[in-house]
């Protein structure tokens, strides 16, 4: 079946030389380009999960930031509506007072008219009843 002579020593020569040239016209400049390609990949996929562990660092500080920002406007509106119910009962309570100061000035008020109205009344029917005696049984002499 095979013949070993000569032509096998040079069947192998040339399949070595032609195993040669391949590896270095073909085989080294297609391993370097997948290589290039696998680190690019590599490097490109490196940036991505950073850039993405920095985005989501960034939400989650953003989020952080706006629910301080929530919590601190939160208490500013809480502070604030506790300082108008503050107000708002002190000037109540200040209304309630000038009220009641009215009242007891108009009661004093009152009863200074009602006990002058008195006076007035009685120095009448005081008045009055002289003329009814005077009237009735004539003018009384002076003492």
């Amino acid at each position: 079946m095979f013949d070993f002579d000569a032509t096998l020593p040079f069947m192998a020569l040339q399949f070595l030389l032609l195993a040669a040239l391949l590896n270095a016209i073909f085989y080294k400049p297609l391993t370097k380009v997948l290589d290039d390609r696998d680190s690019y990949i590599r490097t490109n996929t490196l940036e991505a999960k950073e850039s993405l562990a920095k985005a989501e660092r960034l939400a989650t500080e953003y989020e952080q930031q706006l629910a301080d920002a929530r919590r601190q406007s939160q208490a500013t509106v809480e502070a604030a509506q506790l300082e108008a119910k503050k107000i708002t009962a002190e000037k109540i309570a200040e209304a309630q007072k000038e009220a009641q100061s009215q009242r007891e000035q108009a009661s004093i008020e009152i009863e200074q008219q009602k006990q002058e109205a008195f006076r007035t009344l009685e120095q009448q029917v005081d008045a009055l009843s002289r003329q009814i005696l005077e009237k009735l049984l004539g003018p009384t002499p002076v003492r």
